[in-house]
Protein backbone atom coordinates (compact mmCIF):
# COMPACT_ATOMS: atom_id res chain seq x y z
CA UNK A 1 0.00 0.00 0.00
CA UNK A 2 1.43 3.22 -0.95
CA UNK A 3 0.59 7.11 -1.39
CA UNK A 4 -0.18 7.54 -4.75
CA UNK A 5 2.85 10.04 -5.24
CA UNK A 6 5.05 6.71 -4.68
CA UNK A 7 3.48 5.48 -7.98
CA UNK A 8 5.60 5.38 -10.61
CA UNK A 9 5.01 7.76 -14.00
CA UNK A 10 4.09 4.60 -16.02
CA UNK A 11 3.39 0.82 -14.86
CA UNK A 12 2.01 -1.95 -16.16
CA UNK A 13 -0.52 -4.57 -14.95
CA UNK A 14 -2.24 -7.80 -15.81
CA UNK A 15 -5.93 -5.82 -14.07
CA UNK A 16 -6.34 -2.12 -12.78
CA UNK A 17 -9.14 -1.91 -10.33
CA UNK A 18 -10.47 1.36 -10.11
CA UNK A 19 -12.12 1.80 -6.57
CA UNK A 20 -11.06 0.65 -3.19
CA UNK A 21 -14.97 0.62 -2.23
CA UNK A 22 -17.08 -2.00 -0.81
CA UNK A 23 -16.87 -3.83 -4.12
CA UNK A 24 -13.59 -2.80 -5.32
CA UNK A 25 -11.32 -4.13 -2.26
CA UNK A 26 -12.91 -7.79 -2.56
CA UNK A 27 -12.59 -8.03 -6.28
CA UNK A 28 -8.95 -6.43 -6.42
CA UNK A 29 -8.05 -8.92 -2.96
CA UNK A 30 -9.39 -12.06 -5.21
CA UNK A 31 -7.24 -10.86 -8.36
CA UNK A 32 -4.04 -10.17 -6.48
CA UNK A 33 -3.52 -6.92 -8.48
CA UNK A 34 -3.77 -3.25 -8.11
CA UNK A 35 -6.58 -1.01 -7.07
CA UNK A 36 -7.20 3.15 -7.16
CA UNK A 37 -9.08 4.78 -4.82
CA UNK A 38 -11.23 7.70 -5.73
CA UNK A 39 -13.87 9.44 -4.17
CA UNK A 40 -16.54 12.64 -3.37
CA UNK A 41 -19.86 14.72 -2.16
CA UNK A 42 -23.52 15.45 -3.34
CA UNK A 43 -26.50 16.23 -2.49
CA UNK A 44 -29.97 17.03 -4.18
CA UNK A 45 -32.65 18.62 -1.94
CA UNK A 46 -32.03 16.28 0.35
CA UNK A 47 -28.20 15.89 2.15
CA UNK A 48 -26.28 12.92 1.09
CA UNK A 49 -22.75 11.85 0.88
CA UNK A 50 -20.12 9.91 -1.13
CA UNK A 51 -17.34 8.60 1.30
CA UNK A 52 -13.83 9.48 0.44
CA UNK A 53 -11.72 7.10 2.36
CA UNK A 54 -10.25 3.14 1.70
CA UNK A 55 -13.38 0.21 2.27
CA UNK A 56 -15.66 2.93 0.97
CA UNK A 57 -19.17 3.18 2.66
CA UNK A 58 -18.13 0.32 4.85
CA UNK A 59 -15.80 2.45 6.57
CA UNK A 60 -18.64 5.16 7.67
CA UNK A 61 -21.88 3.40 7.57
CA UNK A 62 -24.05 2.20 10.39
CA UNK A 63 -22.10 -1.62 10.28
CA UNK A 64 -25.60 -3.01 9.44
CA UNK A 65 -24.82 -6.44 7.50
CA UNK A 66 -27.88 -8.81 6.22
CA UNK A 67 -27.63 -10.87 3.16
CA UNK A 68 -29.49 -9.63 -0.28
CA UNK A 69 -32.72 -11.89 -1.20
CA UNK A 70 -32.70 -14.31 -3.30
CA UNK A 71 -34.59 -12.01 -6.58
CA UNK A 72 -31.12 -9.92 -5.87
CA UNK A 73 -29.21 -13.25 -7.37
CA UNK A 74 -31.49 -13.58 -10.35
CA UNK A 75 -31.37 -9.81 -11.13
CA UNK A 76 -27.03 -9.52 -11.07
CA UNK A 77 -26.97 -13.07 -12.94
CA UNK A 78 -25.44 -14.93 -10.48
CA UNK A 79 -25.74 -17.92 -11.14
CA UNK A 80 -23.74 -20.31 -8.87
CA UNK A 81 -25.30 -20.68 -5.95
CA UNK A 82 -22.62 -22.34 -4.29
CA UNK A 83 -19.94 -19.87 -5.26
CA UNK A 84 -22.25 -16.52 -3.62
CA UNK A 85 -22.54 -18.71 0.12
CA UNK A 86 -19.13 -19.06 -0.27
CA UNK A 87 -18.40 -15.49 -0.97
CA UNK A 88 -20.81 -14.28 1.71
CA UNK A 89 -18.99 -16.59 4.21
CA UNK A 90 -15.24 -15.30 2.89
CA UNK A 91 -16.42 -11.98 4.05
CA UNK A 92 -18.03 -12.85 7.03
CA UNK A 93 -15.20 -14.62 8.00
CA UNK A 94 -13.07 -11.81 8.80
CA UNK A 95 -15.56 -8.35 9.19
CA UNK A 96 -18.82 -9.86 10.44
CA UNK A 97 -20.05 -9.92 14.07
CA UNK A 98 -22.47 -10.64 16.20
CA UNK A 99 -24.02 -7.39 17.49
CA UNK A 100 -23.96 -7.02 21.63
CA UNK A 101 -26.97 -6.98 23.54
CA UNK A 102 -28.51 -3.51 24.14
CA UNK A 103 -32.00 -2.83 25.92
CA UNK A 104 -33.09 -0.31 23.79
CA UNK A 105 -32.69 -2.40 19.79
CA UNK A 106 -34.38 -5.63 22.57
CA UNK A 107 -37.03 -2.54 22.83
CA UNK A 108 -37.43 -2.44 19.09
CA UNK A 109 -37.34 -5.69 18.22
CA UNK A 110 -40.21 -7.19 20.71
CA UNK A 111 -42.21 -4.11 19.83
CA UNK A 112 -41.97 -4.89 15.93
CA UNK A 113 -42.99 -8.32 16.79
CA UNK A 114 -45.91 -6.83 18.83
CA UNK A 115 -46.87 -4.87 15.99
CA UNK A 116 -47.22 -7.62 13.38
CA UNK A 117 -43.85 -7.87 12.07
CA UNK A 118 -43.55 -11.76 12.66
CA UNK A 119 -42.21 -13.85 13.11
CA UNK A 120 -39.42 -13.38 14.89
CA UNK A 121 -36.49 -14.97 13.37
CA UNK A 122 -33.73 -14.23 15.82
CA UNK A 123 -30.30 -13.86 14.62
CA UNK A 124 -29.71 -14.48 10.91
CA UNK A 125 -27.49 -13.01 8.25
CA UNK A 126 -30.31 -13.78 5.40
CA UNK A 127 -33.24 -11.82 4.05
CA UNK A 128 -36.57 -13.30 5.45
CA UNK A 129 -39.90 -11.87 6.24
CA UNK A 130 -40.54 -10.96 10.12
CA UNK A 131 -38.18 -9.61 12.72
CA UNK A 132 -34.49 -10.34 13.35
CA UNK A 133 -31.33 -9.22 14.39
CA UNK A 134 -28.52 -8.95 12.03
CA UNK A 135 -24.71 -9.02 11.55
CA UNK A 136 -22.25 -5.97 12.17
CA UNK A 137 -19.49 -4.58 10.64
CA UNK A 138 -18.58 -3.71 15.03
CA UNK A 139 -17.31 -5.97 16.84
CA UNK A 140 -17.08 -6.68 20.71
CA UNK A 141 -15.26 -3.85 21.57
CA UNK A 142 -17.22 -1.64 19.28
CA UNK A 143 -14.14 -1.32 16.59
CA UNK A 144 -15.57 -0.82 13.36
CA UNK A 145 -14.34 -3.49 10.51
CA UNK A 146 -13.92 -2.60 6.89
CA UNK A 147 -13.87 -4.02 3.58
CA UNK A 148 -10.33 -2.67 4.02
CA UNK A 149 -9.57 -5.46 6.70
CA UNK A 150 -9.84 -7.98 3.40
CA UNK A 151 -7.01 -7.06 2.26
CA UNK A 152 -5.14 -9.51 4.58
CA UNK A 153 -6.25 -11.91 2.34
CA UNK A 154 -3.86 -10.39 -0.26
CA UNK A 155 -0.70 -12.00 -1.46
CA UNK A 156 1.50 -8.34 -0.82
CA UNK A 157 3.86 -9.18 -3.48
CA UNK A 158 1.24 -9.49 -6.75
CA UNK A 159 -1.30 -6.53 -5.04
CA UNK A 160 -0.77 -2.55 -5.16
CA UNK A 161 -2.88 -0.35 -3.19
CA UNK A 162 -2.54 3.30 -4.27
CA UNK A 163 -3.82 5.54 -1.64
CA UNK A 164 -5.53 9.56 -2.72
CA UNK A 165 -4.73 8.26 -6.48
CA UNK A 166 -7.69 10.16 -8.82
CA UNK A 167 -8.56 8.69 -11.90
CA UNK A 168 -9.49 10.90 -14.65
CA UNK A 169 -9.79 8.77 -17.82
CA UNK A 170 -9.78 4.99 -18.78
CA UNK A 171 -7.88 5.04 -22.05
CA UNK A 172 -8.49 3.35 -25.31
CA UNK A 173 -7.10 1.84 -28.39
CA UNK A 174 -8.46 -0.07 -31.25
CA UNK A 175 -8.30 -3.84 -31.98
CA UNK A 176 -5.47 -4.51 -35.21
CA UNK A 177 -7.71 -4.25 -38.47
CA UNK A 178 -10.78 -3.24 -36.83
CA UNK A 179 -12.77 0.02 -34.96
CA UNK A 180 -13.86 -1.39 -31.80
CA UNK A 181 -12.53 -0.03 -28.72
CA UNK A 182 -10.31 -1.57 -26.38
CA UNK A 183 -9.25 -0.33 -22.96
CA UNK A 184 -5.66 -0.60 -22.17
CA UNK A 185 -5.22 1.76 -19.30
CA UNK A 186 -5.53 4.63 -16.83
CA UNK A 187 -4.60 8.79 -16.33
CA UNK A 188 -4.42 9.16 -12.39
CA UNK A 189 -3.60 12.00 -9.85
CA UNK A 190 -2.05 11.57 -7.23
CA UNK A 191 -2.85 14.55 -4.22
CA UNK A 192 0.16 16.80 -5.19
CA UNK A 193 -2.13 16.72 -8.72
CA UNK A 194 1.15 14.88 -10.42
CA UNK A 195 -0.22 12.78 -13.19
CA UNK A 196 0.53 8.95 -13.88
CA UNK A 197 -0.35 6.10 -15.97
CA UNK A 198 -1.28 2.68 -15.35
CA UNK A 199 -1.03 0.56 -18.43
CA UNK A 200 -2.35 -3.15 -19.10
CA UNK A 201 -0.03 -5.27 -20.31
CA UNK A 202 -1.74 -6.32 -23.27
CA UNK A 203 -2.64 -9.97 -22.42
CA UNK A 204 -5.45 -11.54 -23.52
CA UNK A 205 -7.62 -11.73 -20.13
CA UNK A 206 -6.15 -8.08 -18.84
CA UNK A 207 -8.72 -6.07 -17.75
CA UNK A 208 -9.82 -2.59 -16.21
CA UNK A 209 -12.48 -3.24 -13.89
CA UNK A 210 -14.74 0.33 -12.51
CA UNK A 211 -15.90 -0.04 -9.41
CA UNK A 212 -15.58 3.64 -8.21
CA UNK A 213 -19.19 3.40 -6.69
CA UNK A 214 -22.52 4.68 -7.95
CA UNK A 215 -21.70 8.10 -8.71
CA UNK A 216 -18.11 7.55 -9.79
CA UNK A 217 -18.61 5.03 -12.13
CA UNK A 218 -21.14 6.44 -14.87
CA UNK A 219 -19.00 9.79 -14.19
CA UNK A 220 -16.11 8.22 -15.01
CA UNK A 221 -17.58 6.66 -18.35
CA UNK A 222 -18.81 9.78 -19.53
CA UNK A 223 -15.48 11.55 -18.96
CA UNK A 224 -13.43 8.61 -20.86
CA UNK A 225 -15.95 8.87 -23.52
CA UNK A 226 -18.11 6.44 -23.08
CA UNK A 227 -22.43 7.90 -22.58
CA UNK A 228 -25.01 10.36 -23.76
CA UNK A 229 -23.54 12.05 -26.89
CA UNK A 230 -25.26 15.21 -26.06
CA UNK A 231 -22.77 15.56 -22.80
CA UNK A 232 -19.78 14.29 -24.59
CA UNK A 233 -20.31 16.92 -27.17
CA UNK A 234 -21.39 19.49 -24.70
CA UNK A 235 -17.70 19.01 -22.68
CA UNK A 236 -16.09 18.50 -25.70
CA UNK A 237 -15.06 14.72 -24.81
CA UNK A 238 -13.73 12.53 -27.45
CA UNK A 239 -16.49 10.09 -28.40
CA UNK A 240 -15.18 6.63 -28.12
CA UNK A 241 -18.97 5.11 -27.80
CA UNK A 242 -22.18 6.98 -27.83
CA UNK A 243 -24.49 4.77 -25.21
CA UNK A 244 -27.49 6.74 -24.21
CA UNK A 245 -27.85 4.49 -21.02
CA UNK A 246 -24.82 5.69 -19.02
CA UNK A 247 -26.17 7.42 -15.92
CA UNK A 248 -29.87 6.66 -16.52
CA UNK A 249 -31.86 4.42 -14.07
CA UNK A 250 -30.75 6.31 -11.02
CA UNK A 251 -32.06 5.28 -8.09
CA UNK A 252 -32.31 6.56 -3.97
CA UNK A 253 -34.10 4.70 -1.23
CA UNK A 254 -35.75 7.25 0.57
CA UNK A 255 -35.41 7.29 4.60
CA UNK A 256 -38.17 9.01 6.94
CA UNK A 257 -37.09 8.43 10.57
CA UNK A 258 -39.05 9.42 13.60
CA UNK A 259 -37.30 10.59 16.71
CA UNK A 260 -39.05 9.46 20.25
CA UNK A 261 -37.84 10.92 22.97
CA UNK A 262 -37.08 8.56 26.09
CA UNK A 263 -38.16 9.32 30.15
CA UNK A 264 -34.65 6.95 30.69
CA UNK A 265 -31.70 6.84 29.20
CA UNK A 266 -30.65 5.11 26.17
CA UNK A 267 -27.69 3.22 25.69
CA UNK A 268 -26.07 4.21 21.92
CA UNK A 269 -26.17 1.23 19.71
CA UNK A 270 -25.65 1.06 15.46
CA UNK A 271 -28.61 -0.47 13.98
CA UNK A 272 -28.96 -3.88 14.95
CA UNK A 273 -32.64 -5.00 14.54
CA UNK A 274 -34.56 -4.65 11.19
CA UNK A 275 -38.31 -5.63 10.42
CA UNK A 276 -38.74 -7.04 6.98
CA UNK A 277 -42.37 -6.54 6.72
CA UNK A 278 -44.26 -8.33 3.61
CA UNK A 279 -45.67 -5.11 1.72
CA UNK A 280 -41.74 -4.38 0.84
CA UNK A 281 -41.07 -2.02 3.66
CA UNK A 282 -37.40 -2.32 6.20
CA UNK A 283 -37.77 -0.79 9.73
CA UNK A 284 -34.80 0.06 11.43
CA UNK A 285 -33.22 1.55 14.62
CA UNK A 286 -30.48 3.49 16.00
CA UNK A 287 -30.18 4.28 19.30
CA UNK A 288 -29.18 7.40 21.05
CA UNK A 289 -26.79 8.09 17.72
CA UNK A 290 -26.22 12.06 17.19
CA UNK A 291 -27.46 12.25 14.00
CA UNK A 292 -30.04 15.30 14.38
CA UNK A 293 -29.82 15.22 18.21
CA UNK A 294 -27.86 18.08 18.52
CA UNK A 295 -30.81 19.65 16.05
CA UNK A 296 -33.31 17.96 18.87
CA UNK A 297 -31.38 19.40 21.32
CA UNK A 298 -31.27 23.17 19.90
CA UNK A 299 -35.03 22.84 19.29
CA UNK A 300 -37.00 21.08 22.04
CA UNK A 301 -34.59 21.08 25.09
CA UNK A 302 -34.09 17.36 24.48
CA UNK A 303 -30.88 15.42 25.85
CA UNK A 304 -29.03 13.81 22.80
CA UNK A 305 -29.20 10.65 25.11
CA UNK A 306 -32.36 10.68 26.01
CA UNK A 307 -34.07 9.31 22.72
CA UNK A 308 -33.32 7.12 19.26
CA UNK A 309 -34.57 6.91 15.66
CA UNK A 310 -36.83 4.40 13.94
CA UNK A 311 -35.61 4.30 10.32
CA UNK A 312 -38.26 3.70 7.41
CA UNK A 313 -37.10 2.22 4.09
CA UNK A 314 -38.73 0.86 0.93
CA UNK A 315 -37.38 -1.34 -1.21
CA UNK A 316 -36.96 -1.23 -4.76
CA UNK A 317 -37.25 1.52 -5.13
CA UNK A 318 -39.57 2.26 -8.58
CA UNK A 319 -38.82 6.21 -8.63
CA UNK A 320 -35.81 7.01 -10.34
CA UNK A 321 -33.62 9.72 -11.89
CA UNK A 322 -30.28 10.14 -13.89
CA UNK A 323 -26.75 11.17 -13.30
CA UNK A 324 -25.19 14.07 -15.87
CA UNK A 325 -21.65 15.43 -15.27
CA UNK A 326 -21.17 19.20 -14.72
CA UNK A 327 -17.31 19.40 -15.78
CA UNK A 328 -14.44 17.26 -16.57
CA UNK A 329 -12.71 17.42 -13.23
CA UNK A 330 -13.22 13.78 -11.34
CA UNK A 331 -12.76 15.27 -8.59
CA UNK A 332 -16.42 17.28 -8.29
CA UNK A 333 -19.21 15.62 -8.13
CA UNK A 334 -22.17 15.24 -11.07
CA UNK A 335 -25.74 16.23 -11.10
CA UNK A 336 -27.87 13.88 -9.76
CA UNK A 337 -31.82 13.64 -9.47
CA UNK A 338 -33.78 10.53 -7.68
CA UNK A 339 -36.95 11.53 -7.99
CA UNK A 340 -38.17 10.58 -4.36
CA UNK A 341 -41.98 9.34 -4.06
CA UNK A 342 -42.31 10.13 -7.69
CA UNK A 343 -44.22 7.07 -8.03
CA UNK A 344 -46.97 6.53 -5.80
CA UNK A 345 -46.02 2.59 -5.18
CA UNK A 346 -42.87 4.31 -3.01
CA UNK A 347 -45.09 6.93 -1.17
CA UNK A 348 -47.31 4.22 -0.21
CA UNK A 349 -44.96 1.79 1.00
CA UNK A 350 -43.45 4.58 3.73
CA UNK A 351 -46.97 5.26 4.60
CA UNK A 352 -47.27 1.60 5.60
CA UNK A 353 -43.98 1.75 7.10
CA UNK A 354 -44.29 4.76 8.60
CA UNK A 355 -47.60 3.55 10.44
CA UNK A 356 -45.91 0.28 11.19
CA UNK A 357 -43.49 1.98 13.55
CA UNK A 358 -45.90 4.22 15.19
CA UNK A 359 -47.59 0.92 16.16
CA UNK A 360 -44.31 -0.25 17.41
CA UNK A 361 -44.20 2.77 19.38
CA UNK A 362 -47.34 2.20 20.89
CA UNK A 363 -46.60 -1.46 21.83
CA UNK A 364 -46.26 -2.39 25.08
CA UNK A 365 -42.90 -3.62 24.55
CA UNK A 366 -41.48 -0.37 23.78
CA UNK A 367 -43.02 1.48 26.60
CA UNK A 368 -40.28 2.23 28.75
CA UNK A 369 -38.65 4.46 26.47
CA UNK A 370 -41.79 6.34 25.47
CA UNK A 371 -43.25 9.26 27.72
CA UNK A 372 -46.33 7.37 28.89
CA UNK A 373 -48.30 11.22 28.50
CA UNK A 374 -46.87 12.29 24.65
CA UNK A 375 -49.56 10.61 21.62
CA UNK A 376 -47.83 9.82 18.84
CA UNK A 377 -49.57 12.87 17.08
CA UNK A 378 -47.31 14.67 19.76
CA UNK A 379 -44.58 12.84 18.44
CA UNK A 380 -45.09 13.58 14.72
CA UNK A 381 -45.61 17.07 15.68
CA UNK A 382 -42.34 17.04 17.35
CA UNK A 383 -40.52 15.80 13.66
CA UNK A 384 -42.38 17.70 11.86
CA UNK A 385 -40.09 20.56 13.50
CA UNK A 386 -36.91 19.05 12.92
CA UNK A 387 -34.41 20.36 9.68
CA UNK A 388 -34.53 16.39 7.99
CA UNK A 389 -33.45 17.98 4.66
CA UNK A 390 -32.88 21.03 2.83
CA UNK A 391 -36.57 21.17 1.12
CA UNK A 392 -39.15 24.19 1.57
CA UNK A 393 -42.19 23.29 3.75
CA UNK A 394 -45.07 24.60 4.81
CA UNK A 395 -46.08 22.39 7.19
CA UNK A 396 -44.86 22.56 11.16
CA UNK A 397 -47.47 19.93 12.32
CA UNK A 398 -48.13 16.74 11.12
CA UNK A 399 -51.09 16.25 8.50
CA UNK A 400 -50.81 12.86 6.78
CA UNK A 401 -49.35 9.35 6.46
CA UNK A 402 -48.17 10.37 3.02
CA UNK A 403 -47.27 14.19 3.40
CA UNK A 404 -45.36 13.24 6.81
CA UNK A 405 -43.00 10.79 4.11
CA UNK A 406 -42.73 13.82 1.20
CA UNK A 407 -41.90 16.20 4.10
CA UNK A 408 -39.41 14.66 6.29
CA UNK A 409 -37.65 12.51 3.23
CA UNK A 410 -33.81 11.96 3.77
CA UNK A 411 -31.49 9.76 1.97
CA UNK A 412 -30.50 5.93 3.60
CA UNK A 413 -26.90 6.42 1.07
CA UNK A 414 -28.45 3.17 -0.89
CA UNK A 415 -28.29 5.14 -4.29
CA UNK A 416 -27.64 2.78 -7.01
CA UNK A 417 -27.74 2.33 -10.95
CA UNK A 418 -26.04 4.44 -13.62
CA UNK A 419 -24.64 1.47 -15.49
CA UNK A 420 -27.53 -0.77 -14.98
CA UNK A 421 -26.74 -4.71 -16.25
CA UNK A 422 -27.86 -5.77 -19.58
CA UNK A 423 -28.31 -1.91 -20.02
CA UNK A 424 -25.05 -0.56 -20.08
CA UNK A 425 -23.12 -3.79 -18.83
CA UNK A 426 -23.19 -7.73 -20.17
CA UNK A 427 -24.62 -10.42 -17.67
CA UNK A 428 -20.66 -10.90 -16.70
CA UNK A 429 -20.25 -7.15 -16.12
CA UNK A 430 -18.65 -6.27 -19.56
CA UNK A 431 -19.40 -3.00 -21.21
CA UNK A 432 -20.95 -3.54 -24.03
CA UNK A 433 -19.61 -1.64 -27.37
CA UNK A 434 -15.78 -2.22 -25.85
CA UNK A 435 -13.30 -4.63 -24.78
CA UNK A 436 -11.37 -5.14 -21.54
CA UNK A 437 -13.71 -3.09 -19.78
CA UNK A 438 -16.05 -4.09 -16.73
CA UNK A 439 -18.22 -2.47 -14.01
CA UNK A 440 -18.59 -4.29 -10.84
CA UNK A 441 -20.40 -2.24 -8.17
CA UNK A 442 -23.24 -0.26 -7.07
CA UNK A 443 -24.11 1.09 -10.10
CA UNK A 444 -24.97 -2.04 -11.72
CA UNK A 445 -28.22 -3.06 -9.75
CA UNK A 446 -31.68 -2.67 -10.47
CA UNK A 447 -32.40 -2.77 -7.15
CA UNK A 448 -31.18 -2.10 -3.75
CA UNK A 449 -30.80 -5.44 -2.39
CA UNK A 450 -32.01 -6.45 0.45
CA UNK A 451 -32.30 -3.89 3.59
CA UNK A 452 -29.23 -2.91 3.67
CA UNK A 453 -26.95 -3.34 -0.05
CA UNK A 454 -23.29 -3.57 1.60
CA UNK A 455 -23.35 -7.56 2.33
CA UNK A 456 -24.56 -8.33 -0.97
CA UNK A 457 -22.08 -5.94 -3.00
CA UNK A 458 -19.01 -7.02 -0.75
CA UNK A 459 -20.06 -10.84 -2.61
CA UNK A 460 -20.39 -9.37 -5.63
CA UNK A 461 -16.61 -8.19 -5.84
CA UNK A 462 -15.47 -11.75 -4.17
CA UNK A 463 -17.92 -13.65 -6.30
CA UNK A 464 -16.54 -11.85 -9.80
CA UNK A 465 -13.37 -12.05 -8.52
CA UNK A 466 -13.75 -15.58 -8.16
CA UNK A 467 -15.34 -15.65 -11.26
CA UNK A 468 -12.66 -13.39 -13.89
CA UNK A 469 -9.58 -15.65 -12.51
CA UNK A 470 -11.45 -19.46 -13.18
CA UNK A 471 -12.35 -17.38 -16.94
CA UNK A 472 -8.09 -16.38 -17.01
CA UNK A 473 -7.37 -19.86 -15.89
CA UNK A 474 -9.76 -21.66 -18.39
CA UNK A 475 -8.22 -19.93 -21.18
CA UNK A 476 -4.59 -20.62 -20.47
CA UNK A 477 -5.76 -24.27 -20.11
CA UNK A 478 -7.21 -23.97 -23.78
CA UNK A 479 -4.01 -22.82 -24.97
CA UNK A 480 -1.96 -25.60 -23.27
Amino acid sequence: MHEATKAPKISFYDYIVIGGGTSGIPLATTLHVSNFSCTAVRADGVLNARPRVLGGGTSVNAGFYSRGESKFNQEARLTDESLVHKSYQWIENVMVFKPQDSNWQSALHAGLVEAGVTPDNGFSYDHIIGTKVAGSLFDEHGTRHTSADLLQYANPKRLTVFLHATVGKILFKTHSGTSRPLASGVVFEDSVKNKHMAFLKGGEKDEIILSAGALGSPQLLVLSGIGPKEQLDAHKISVVLEQPLVGKGMKDNPQNLIFIPSPIAVDQSPTQVVGITGFGSYIEGIGALNLISADISAYQGFSPQMGGFIIEKPNGPASMGELRIENVNPANNPSVTFNYFKEPEDLHKCANGINTILKTIESKSFSNFKYANMTVKDILDLNMKLPMNMRARSNTHYISLEQYCLDTVMTMYHYHGGCQIERVVDPEYKVFGVDALRVIDGSTLLNSPGTNPQASLLMLGRYMGVTILGQRVASENYKN
